[in-house]
């Protein structure tokens, strides 16, 4: 069984930069959520609650202590079931809450589809301990209980590239939008034109600080 993430990196690394970015800018006009993406989310979590419910009960008909196998394995296969019931009882539920306050919120719905992605790994873990050491019924209700899960998973992956994707759009607009705030009635700098074509400007002669001497007037000779 693939126990692999199913959400590109690409996508996870762009849930990194624009979560906080969007964050920085809640104050900033959003458009709202529309009836299609509210309608999307609710048939999500409505198939996800039913699989929920659905795996709560065959997991309380497990006999792991009837399993074919030595009591360390029991003991541990034992604890994961236990570890599954708590999640799906208390965890999810009030991720469920939150996302359902916040339809397009990016971290609520990736806490959904992380828990899910560590729900399916461990789950899958006690599904195939069933099919070696269990009874037919039981491996045959895991399985079923087991594909519900991944579907809901693909599910929510799907949904968290198309948000990225819209989020990304709408970062980059609001960032359009602050550098033409920022850059409104900038300072113009002055221009300076170079004519290589004018001709050079003639020196300007300094007079001189001192005057020249006048030459005393000739004298006549008495007659």
């Amino acid at each position: 069984m693939n126990k692999k993430s199913i959400l590109s990196p690409r996508y996870l690394l762009l849930l990194l930069l624009i979560t906080p970015a969007m964050a920085q800018n809640q104050s900033a006009a959003s458009p709202p959520v529309s009836y299609s993406s509210i309608s999307q989310l609710n048939l999500l979590l409505s198939q996800l609650e039913q699989a929920s419910q659905q795996t709560q009960l065959d997991l309380a008909k497990l006999r792991v202590e009837k399993w074919k196998t030595d009591s360390n394995n029991k003991r541990q296969m034992q604890a994961n079931v236990e570890s599954i019931e708590h999640n799906l009882q208390s965890a999810l539920p009030e991720m469920i809450g939150q996302l359902r306050m916040a339809p397009e919120n990016l971290t609520a719905t990736f806490k959904v589809y992380r828990n899910l992605t560590a729900l399916y790994d461990v789950f899958a873990a006690v599904a195939e301990s069933a099919g070696a050491f269990g009874t037919k019924d039981e491996f045959q209700s895991l399985e079923n209980d087991l594909s519900m899960l991944e579907r809901s998973r693909r599910a929510f992956a799907d949904r968290m590239e198309t948000l990225a994707g819209a989020k990304e759009v709408e970062l980059t607009r609001l960032r359009t939008l602050q550098t033409g705030q920022g850059g409104a009635n900038p300072q113009q700098p002055k221009k300076v034109i170079v004519d290589d074509n004018e001709p050079p400007k003639k020196p300007v002669k300094k007079k001189s600080s001192t005057s020249k001497a006048t030459p005393p007037p000739p004298q006549t000779k008495p007659q």
